[in-house]
């Protein structure tokens, strides 16, 4: 029998069609590695009674019997929904994400409700109310964040997909910290609702996976049109993504590497190696590759901030103590609204519901909320026009591997973290983080590749093609 804990979905697919095992037998299998190993992973912040998992789902479909789990700001009915946070300590989700809805009627299970820094307000996932999650690869170092949880139980052999979140990188951050394919959706392309809002023009429901191609077949259960329930969602039919994954370049495809971002100060030298490696296999396969600037870099991450900061404090605004959740007593309306959101949302939180409402003021909307929107339009101006010279942008993920738990301190610093993911999340076009190599103290490294709006099909093939050539992607955590 292959080893379950790695096998692709493709391959436990075989498995259960040729009846080699059950589901309810894969499923325990995985259950069982969460209880032998997340305890030092912290990748899950519970497991799901195995009955209930499997009366959840439709008995057939494409995700058929395949279990996976999602962040814990994505509703799943009947179930705890946190958020990681304590002012949400106790709630139950009463209706299914659509992102969730449509894996469970392609047959896929949810396992549980996985690990993140609370509201995905954070860039390791130390931010969590309830405990940190550990990098597999390294458990003294950070997994990355938000969608810290998702990523381990992916890289760990827990679960073989995972749903998570990219707000400003945190579902490509991650994956290039645990050495998993991690996509960000084009803004619209995933319906949003059942999804708890950090910054609603930014936030995407991304996948976790070993493989491209796993990648691809949950994307393609997910994405598609939500015009009832979502009204930013995207006039898109569903398509199936794995139709062109033959392990073959598009023709004439052109790469653009962003110069400014592969060789801008600060970027760890191990990074720079293996991106040029893989850009030379991409040229080896018949890409053409283009240096390419983008002048807007430095800036988009400012914008990102200012803009992620003022929508939180916004969508954050209900969360008082009143409706549901965590409410801390007062003799006076007033008070009670304000124990319960300090006693309730942790320092990280706080400090952006604060930020948020000071670039809203009265007195700094203009000087901050408005530029920064101007800054949005300059970013996406400057992506559609390198766009018009090559097909996909190739940058990196982070400047640096994953870094050990605690030893960011600063704000800023943490910020820093994804200044090569924000510009694209403030574009709002999608992105792909896909393993390319190591250091040399065997730390994953991920290559970051960026498409125009609605290219995700192209993004899974070159970087489908870009993976049959190397084998970064069947090296496994020890000890797992």
């Amino acid at each position: 029998m292959k080893n379950i804990a790695f096998a692709t979905i493709k391959e436990l697919r075989e498995m259960l069609d040729k009846k080699e095992i059950s589901a309810a037998e894969l499923l325990d299998i995985f259950i069982k590695r969460f209880d032998q190993f997340d305890p030092e992973l912290g990748s899950a912040l519970e497991i799901f009674d195995k009955e209930s998992v499997l009366g959840s789902a439709a008995k057939s479909g494409p995700l058929a019997g395949i279990p996976g789990i999602a962040k814990d700001v994505i509703a799943q009915k009947g179930r705890a929904l946190t958020c990681a946070s304590k002012i949400l300590r106790g709630f139950v989700s009463t209706f299914d994400a659509t992102a969730v809805a449509r894996i469970k009627e392609a047959g896929g299970l949810f396992l549980g409700r996985a690990n993140c820094d609370e509201f995905a307000m954070g860039s390791s996932n130390e931010n969590s109310a309830y405990k940190n999650a550990h990098n597999p690869w390294d458990l003294s170092r950070v997994p990355g964040g938000s969608s810290g949880g998702p990523s381990v139980a992916v890289a760990a052999g827990l679960v073989p997909w995972s749903l998570g979140t990219d707000t400003g990188g945190s579902v490509r951050q991650p994956a290039a910290f645990c050495n998993n394919v991690g996509l960000l959706p084009t803004y619209g392309h995933v319906s949003r609702y059942g999804l708890v809002a950090y910054g609603s023009s930014l936030d995407k429901i991304g996948v976790f996976s070993r493989t491209v191609y796993d990648n691809a077949l949950v994307f393609s259960q997910i994405a598609g049109n939500d015009q009832l329930k979502d009204s930013s969602s995207l006039p898109v039919n569903p398509k199936d993504y794995t139709s062109l994954l033959n392990g073959k370049l598009r023709k004439d495809l052109v790469l653009g590497v962003v110069s400014n971002a592969l060789y801008a100060d600060g970027v760890d030298p191990e990074i720079v190696v293996a991106i040029e490696q893989a850009i030379e296999e991409l040229k080896r396969q018949g890409a053409r590759i283009k240096h390419v600037e983008l002048p807007v870099l430095l800036y988009a991450n400012s914008a990102y901030t200012i803009i992620s900061r003022a929508e939180a404090a916004s969508n954050l605004a209900k969360f008082d103590g009143v409706r549901y959740g965590l409410r801390d007593q007062a003799a006076v309306l007033e008070q009670m609204y304000s124990k319960t959101r300090h006693k309730g949302f942790g320092d990280e939180v706080r400090r952006r519901i604060l930020v948020g409402n000071y670039v809203l003021s009265a007195g700094h909307a203009a000087e901050f909320y408005a530029n920064a929107k101007k800054v949005q339009n300059m970013v996406q101006h400057d992506f559609a026009k390198i766009f018009e010279e090559v097909d996909l942008c190739i940058m990196p993920v982070t400047p640096t591997p994953a870094f050990k738990i605690g030893c960011i301190t600063s704000s800023l610093e943490m910020d820093l973290q994804d200044i090569f993911t924000t510009p694209i999340s403030v574009a709002g076009v999608p992105a792909m983080s896909v393993p390319c190599g190591f250091t040399k103290s065997k730390l994953p490294i991920g290559m970051q590749l960026v498409g125009p709006h609605l290219s995700e099909e192209l993004l899974f093939q070159t970087a489908h093609a870009y993976e049959q050539a190397t084998l970064w992607h069947t090296m496994h955590p020890q000890g797992y």
